[in-house]
């Protein structure tokens, strides 16, 4: 098991685990989620090509078992907050297949280091309440909630 950052070639197999995701957020939020993903082949590609996008893959057995996708955030001159550069977990999957076998853990890692190489203060990422399973993966990894969102539905 190793991780690599994404190639053209991995596209259909990213597709398949965008799929997976949007699965878990729609059956847990029909009413916020499409049944739809987040990006196509043209946008998958675009990250790809973005290093401002980083985008990871875990292959195991020779395939594509989870992937990362992170972006680079930045702030600079704000009155309020210090100047910070962070790398942010846009999303992240591992396949329904693969799970319990270390492959997020190992996706995780890489992109905790790759943030520290590139300079980066901290990391973030956003979870949804109806993913208890990613909230406790996360907090296993060592992340403590930044702020919190709240809502009322109306």
């Amino acid at each position: 098991m190793y991780v690599r950052k994404a190639e053209e070639k991995d596209i259909p197999a990213i597709l398949g685990l965008l799929r997976q995701v949007n699965e878990v957020h729609y059956e847990g939020r029909p009413d916020l989620f499409k049944n739809n993903t987040k990006y196509d082949a043209e946008g998958v590609k675009k990250l790809i090509s973005d290093e401002n996008t980083p985008l990871f893959v875990c292959e195991d057995e020779g395939k594509v078992a989870g992937y990362a996708i992170c972006m680079f955030k930045e702030t600079r001159g704000d009155s309020l907050l210090q100047d910070v550069k962070t790398l942010y977990i846009d999303d992240i999957c591992v396949d329904g297949n693969a799970r319990r076998r270390g492959v997020g853990s190992a996706l995780y890692e890489y992109v905790c280091d790759f943030a520290k190489k590139s300079g980066c203060y901290n990391l973030t990422l956003n979870v949804w309440a109806c993913n208890p399973a990613a909230m406790k993966f996360y907090v296993k990894c060592g992340l403590v909630p930044l702020k919190t969102t709240m809502e009322k539905i109306l």
